[in-house]
């Protein structure tokens, strides 16, 4: 097969999805806004990184195969904290998956919003954490883990849904174990990567999203990441490995015991020791989700994961 060396502003695909910008960029690959000629639709396509797809064995046309049949997996999910998967395929050369533009920014731009060395208050780090196990939920009810959250795949829309990207692409990472290499993936999935994603000799399972899950509230809580990297991949991977994380409860006095506790368990070595599932995590941070309101949103809600808690089914508007 003959390779496009990248994907290009203007190439169109499959006579159908004309690129028109670059997005963003990250191990995957390339994100693009991009243009459904047939539906005249602005849509988001993510070109996968040839380097990704060539796998350990080299065999590109196993990787493009095993691609297609996740993105048709991750495809039949609906719900609204998942990013919806229109099309997929492959051009010469190029690999790609096509999703909504999504209104809103990501995760960690939001922290950077508030201050990215900021405590984030409960009432908002619950509304995150909960949409993000509901729509985890269904999407390990069907058999998927994701094994690659990160606030970079995070987005929360302008109504302050939060959704879920890029379900069915981490498949990629080795036709067995599924773990990350410290040479080939950003230090973004290192900082949010379970044991057994580096090593652990457990298998990864949907309780590797759940330590991830528990990466990201300690995060928000704190101000600052779990482990804290300095440049050497590797040092980090063994603090996710064996290092304690460090107690919440010491970091904030002001957190219920019960959320510290929560984190902990979430952070466990041993997937066996993390909640069994989503639905348990959910049942715990409901205690702490904002409480509906009848009012309707100013413009503090913009952009804000507590606003379907805090005013469901409620219009919305840029102010």
């Amino acid at each position: 097969m003959v390779g496009l060396a990248f994907a290009s502003t203007g190439l169109v695909l499959r006579a159908r999805y004309r690129l028109l910008g670059p997005l963003r960029a990250g191990a995957m690959g390339q994100v693009w806004r991009a243009e459904d000629i047939h539906l005249g639709r602005t849509v988001a396509v993510k070109t996968l990184s040839s380097a990704l797809l060539a796998g350990p064995s080299g065999d590109r046309e196993r990787a493009v195969r095993r691609f297609e049949r996740e993105a048709k997996a991750a495809a039949r999910l609906q719900h609204p904290n998942i990013a919806a998967v229109y099309d997929a395929g492959e051009q010469d050369g190029v690999c790609y998956l096509v999703m909504p533009l999504i209104d809103g920014m990501t995760l960690g731009e939001f922290h950077d919003e508030l201050g990215s060395d900021e405590q984030v208050p409960l009432e908002t780090v619950a509304a995150v954490a909960a949409q993000l196990c509901a729509g985890l939920g269904a999407a390990h009810a069907a058999g998927l883990v994701h094994r690659d959250l990160k606030p970079a795949n995070l987005m929360v829309r302008a109504d302050g849904t939060v959704v879920v990207l890029d379900f069915g692409l981490v498949k990629l990472l080795g036709d067995g174990g599924g773990t990350l290499t410290t040479t080939s993936e950003g230090i973004g999935n290192l900082l949010y990567a379970s044991p057994e994603l580096l090593g652990s000799g457990h298998a990864v399972d949907h309780r590797s999203d759940l330590y991830a899950v528990g990466c990201l509230m300690h995060h928000l809580l704190a101000g600052a990441p779990l482990f804290l990297e300095d440049g050497r991949d590797a040092l980090l991977a063994g603090r996710h490995l064996y290092e304690p994380p460090t107690p919440l409860a010491t970091l904030r006095e002001d957190l219920p015991e019960e959320v510290a506790v929560l984190v902990l368990r979430l952070l466990a070595k041993d997937p066996a020791a993390r909640p069994t599932d989503c639905r348990g995590v959910y049942a715990a941070l409901a205690p702490f989700l904002p409480s509906a309101r009848t009012d309707l949103p100013g413009r503090e809600s913009f952009a804000d994961p507590r606003r379907p808690f805090l005013y469901p089914a409620a219009p919305y508007g840029r102010h």
